[in-house]
């Protein structure tokens, strides 16, 4: 009722010539999601998934849409199943896909435009992740086997009767990282497959493999490539004991008829940190990718690098460019790779010779630019392009020259109908008098002459940060529609801002990244238009961190959401999976380094909590899991502190099924709304 008293103030005072419709988070989920790009290199066209929500099934539809580049409508052409991961065959002549129309994920082909579809596998342990062999007669794919079984399809499918039948359920294992986000791990792991297309035959490109191949992914792109001429797979894999402390990841190269006498896998990289995303010259002389060069260190700055493959000469491109490589693109003449670099909340992309030297920005202009493509002929550059106020389109830009030119616009009319604003900068001094940039969005309608309530996002990561992105999980503009001045700032640890100032976060969670989010509460306070008196903060992860640290620093809020946030970093240390996080923000285990464990455990302050509190937790969540949130409820209650706990049992680290998404952002905005709400 209090949201819908305050939305209907905010109406009240806009010109009624003028008004839209607020963009809720009803509005939001009617939003056509757009990714996954795949250019056909010919320039004709191009396909890419589509995930619309069905709110009936609690789900999120998936379906490949294909548009033409030189303009004209998009078309869907996929209904049956879910269907993704579209992939333009190197004549543009078909496509590769996968899809449940058979009733598990397969991979199949299509035509280029979307006609005659037909099954090429059918695995008991199902496919992924489909690309294309540079002469176009092979696939490859990844799938989850029993290492013993490797390729052998009906070995696996034994193994799986076998399992399913079996009326035990105990987990059992002997090494570390046994779950990992939102899964336990099972006995199979993934493997990298290749598919013939002449005879459908499956073979196995990393057999026995006990570690998943390639591991989970960092962003970027598919960490497995298959150079020009067919004959050699690269991939990325993690063959490390301890899983759960090694970043190690190392790229192999591999005939793609897989190993034998001979044709044993070569490891190619040699970083300490971790080796991603792989991709060869269209000329076949060079390999790409990017790297990391600190042990243990997730958020090491990603460098591009590249390897002339005759001579073995590796290359470090960017090591003079203290940002972030976040993605790349091989220009078609193979003398020249287009990337894209993360600086201070947006996402551009450069262009840089093989050979090294200087950078040009070849997308100025835009707010967030990801998923580059050039067409076979170098004159056209496809890309996805986002801002804080509209979600994923295609674009295509011209080598000639002029505007970029929208190649989707599957959200126009619905964006239209709707009062979404753009995000606006400022920048204060935080700790050490260090700039520190945070975003700004006002509420529609807005009356500078009136005192708005504000609210404070704290971003998760903590390598993380707020940009001129469009989120579904914390959408800015969701929240302004609820009435409120919403403030996201990227306080130390946030990426974008140079390698120190994100390293300045590590074992000193609670410190100046405090400081800097105070910094800016008190710049904050003094606009004309907010009222100081109703502020509230909420983050995720991280940021559910900075939340319970705030709650035992400063009263200076009137509500706060705690969203899988960590609590005690003691019991954090034991329970999450990736160890070499805990390990490299806190230098060591608990027990090796007490000190710091115990100085930036928000649960250490228990005993001055006050302010309100929302809990929010999935219980699927085995990178801060939900213990946490219940330790941190127990003590608001104990404490007598007004406070309520939100579980999702079938949810994660994010809130990603739309009727709990729904149901999240209604508990959130009724939490902050009712507790900075004027008193009478």
């Amino acid at each position: 009722m209090l949201v819908r008293i305050l939305l209907a103030s905010v109406l009240a005072f806009a010109p009624a010539a003028a008004q839209k419709a607020l963009f809720t988070a009803e509005a939001m989920m009617k939003l056509k999601r757009i990714s996954d790009p795949s250019v056909a290199p010919d320039g004709s066209a191009v396909a890419y998934t589509v995930g619309e929500v069905d709110l009936a099934n609690n789900a999120i539809d998936r379906q490949i849409w294909i548009s033409p580049l030189a303009g004209g409508p998009a078309r869907k052409v996929t209904t049956e199943g879910r269907n993704w991961g579209a992939r333009f065959s190197p004549d543009s002549k078909r496509i590769a896909f996968l899809s449940t129309r058979s009733g598990s994920a397969q991979v199949w082909v299509m035509d280029a435009l979307g006609e005659n579809p037909r099954q090429i596998t059918r695995l008991s342990t199902e496919a992924d992740g489909v690309i294309w062999s540079g002469d176009g007669r092979t696939l490859v794919f990844t799938s989850e086997v029993y290492p013993e079984c490797n390729a052998d399809d009906g070995c696996n499918r034994k193994r799986l009767e076998e399992e399913q039948k079996n009326p035990v359920r105990a987990r059992v294992y002997d090494r570390l990282l046994y779950r990992h986000w939102n899964q336990w791990k099972g006995k199979r792991v993934r493997h990298l497959m290749a598919v013939s297309l002449e005879d459908g035959k499956v073979r196995d490109l990393t057999p026995g493999a006990r570690y998943d191949v390639p591991p989970f992914s960092l962003g970027g792109g598919p960490d497995y490539a298959v150079s020009p001429d067919g004959k050699e797979v690269c991939y990325a894999a993690n063959f490390d004991e301890d899983q759960a402390l090694s970043t190690n990841w190392e790229l192999y190269v591999v005939p793609i008829e897989g190993p034998g006498e001979g044709r044993e896998a070569k490891k190619i990289s040699t970083s300490p940190g971790a080796d991603a995303t792989p991709k060869y010259s269209p000329d076949g002389r060079w390999l790409a990718w990017r790297m990391q060069v600190r042990p243990g260190y997730e958020s090491d700055r990603w460098r591009l690098v590249v390897l002339e493959r005759e001579t073995g000469q590796l290359t470090v491109l960017t090591e003079n460019l203290d940002r972030h490589v976040t993605g790349f693109a091989w220009h078609p003449d193979s003398k020249r790779i287009a990337f894209t670099v993360e600086d201070r909340g947006r996402q551009q992309a450069h262009l840089i010779p093989v050979t090294g030297g200087g950078t040009r920005v070849i997308t100025q202009g835009a707010a967030h630019v990801d998923d580059l493509h050039f067409t076979a002929d170098g004159k056209t550059l496809v890309y996805t392009e986002m801002s804080g106020s509209s979600p994923v389109e295609i674009f295509r830009a011209s080598s000639g020259g002029g505007a970029p030119q929208p190649v989707t616009r599957l959200n126009d009319a619905l964006l239209e109908a709707h009062d979404l604003r753009p995000l606006e900068d400022f920048t204060v001094p935080g700790a050490d008098n260090t700039p520190v940039h945070s975003f700004l969005l006002k509420p529609p309608a807005f009356d500078s002459n009136r005192k708005y309530p504000v609210l404070f996002l704290i971003h998760g990561g903590p390598q993380g940060a707020w940009g001129e992105t469009f989120s579904y999980r914390w959408n800015p503009q969701v929240f302004a529609s609820a009435g409120f001045v919403v403030v996201m700032p990227n306080p130390r640890g946030s990426t974008g801002y140079g390698t120190r100032f994100t390293d300045e976060i590590n074992g000193d969670w609670g410190g100046r990244v405090y400081e800097d989010i105070m910094a800016v509460v008190r710049h904050v306070e003094k606009l004309p238009y907010v009222d100081p008196d109703r502020f509230a903060a909420a983050g995720g992860s991280y940021g559910g961190y900075m939340v319970n640290w705030i709650l035992g620093h400063t009263d200076r809020f009137r509500a706060l959401v705690s969203h899988a946030g960590v609590y005690d970093l003691y019991s954090m240390g034991g329970e999450t999976e990736e160890l070499w996080f805990t390990t490299w923000e806190f230098r060591g285990h608990p027990w090796e380094n007490p000190e710091m464990y115990d100085r930036w455990s928000p649960s250490r302050f228990a005993a001055n909590f006050r302010t309100p509190t929302l809990v929010i937790h999935g219980e699927l969540d085995y990178r801060v899991p939900y213990g946490q949130g219940l330790q941190l409820f127990t003590a608001l209650q104990v404490k007598k502190v007004p406070s309520k706990l939100v579980l999702f049992p079938d949810e994660g680290h994010w809130i990603l099924k739309p009727q709990n998404s729904l149901f999240w952002y209604r508990t959130f905005l009724d939490w902050v709304t009712g507790w900075t709400a004027k008193k009478p």
